[in-house]
């Protein structure tokens, strides 16, 4: 039925003069009550059509056609990785052995020990620490892919933009700066834990290089006391491995390991320091199995001075927390012979 010259009015819906609309057995009731209208596809031929894509699916194309479609999306796209539940957590790695961070029952802590200079044992390789790693070098040799990956990046961004002598020029100052600096601070803490009044750190004068750092970390240093070590040699003589610690000293009534960096970009965050942390806790760990040393350290503090002189950000280390980074050095440490060996291994594959 079609509807000529005449104004209709179905609900809402008003149909304009002069239009040609089906409308039979058109109205709001029966569109509601009248049963779903047949669909030709129900009428297929469900048995021709199934031989059919049987036919298509079966047929193949060349010997790398996939089997299945689940195949081919595979081929494609890879498996399907199943996400984990929101219940189920992330495998979180445990060292082999749970050695000691301390040895409290052994060494206590006293008053009396934090009387006198402080301590300062030298590094000597001829006395039977040739073959003993270092801190750093095991943290180097075993970074984890992405870290190799993002150095690499930025050493070759850093080539581009000053070229191959450049770049060397460029480690090189940041090296010396950086002996410059340690050597200033380990300065300032003799001389104010043997010092007699005024503070000596007041009337220090420091190489132009170092001026921005010392002046970065002033209000940090004056809340250290008590100093104990500087620049001193520990060992921990099970584990294999040794480091110089930078210094050992109260900061704000604490017991800390500290340690002093230098850095071009802020790092206001603990997460900022990459493997600083484990780097503390690797040597407290060390400090306090080392028999040169009458007490423990179970506090930690890193304290990333800036060249322009803005202040020093100070990380705290709670003993919780340097016990969690330690459980990640004794993973580092671990792995660090299997790295080894697989080094060992490389090179003596290229000289062949």
């Amino acid at each position: 039925m079609y509807l000529l010259k005449r104004v209709g009015c179905v609900g809402s819906i008003v149909v304009p003069q002069c239009t040609s609309l089906f409308v039979g057995n058109f109205s709001a009731c029966h569109c509601l009550s009248s049963p779903k209208r047949h669909s030709p596809y129900n009428s297929v031929d469900s048995e021709r059509y199934s031989s059919l894509v049987k036919a298509v699916m079966s047929s193949k194309i060349s010997s790398q056609t996939p089997e299945t479609l689940q195949v081919e999306d595979e081929h494609i796209y890879g498996p399907v990785v199943n996400a984990q539940t929101p219940a189920s957590e992330p495998e979180v790695r445990v060292p082999k052995t749970l050695h000691p961070f301390s040895h409290c029952e052994e060494t206590v802590e006293t008053e009396e020990t934090e009387s006198g200079p402080p301590a300062r044992i030298l590094l000597n390789r001829g006395q039977g620490r040739s073959s003993v790693p270092s801190v750093t070098r095991i943290l180097q040799q075993t970074l984890s892919p992405e870290q190799i990956f993002y150095l690499e990046r930025w050493k070759r961004k850093m080539i581009a933009q000053l070229g191959e002598e450049g770049f060397k020029v460029y480690s090189q100052n940041l090296f010396r700066q950086g002996k410059l600096f340690h050597s200033a601070v380990e300065d300032i803490l003799i001389s104010d834990a043997t010092s007699i009044g005024e503070k000596s750190s007041e009337k220090a004068v420091f190489q132009p290089e170092v001026l921005g750092y010392m002046e970065s970390i002033s209000h940090v240093l004056a809340d250290v006391s008590a100093v104990r070590a500087t620049e001193s040699t520990v060992q921990h003589a099970e584990l294999n491995y040794l480091g110089i610690v930078d210094c050992v000293a109260r900061y704000r009534g604490v017991l800390c390991l500290i340690d002093w960096k230098t850095s071009e970009k802020p790092k206001p965050f603990l997460s900022n320091t990459f493997d600083n942390p484990i780097q503390v806790a690797a040597y407290a760990g060390a400090l306090n199995s080392d028999g040169n040393y009458k007490y423990q350290v179970e506090n930690g503090l890193i304290v990333v001075a800036y060249k322009d002189g803005s202040p020093a950000h100070a990380h705290q280390l709670s003993s919780e927390l340097m016990l969690q980074y330690w459980k990640m050095w004794l993973i580092r440490l671990e792995n660090f012979p299997e790295q080894r060996s697989s080094d060992a291994s490389s090179s003596f594959v290229q000289k062949r």
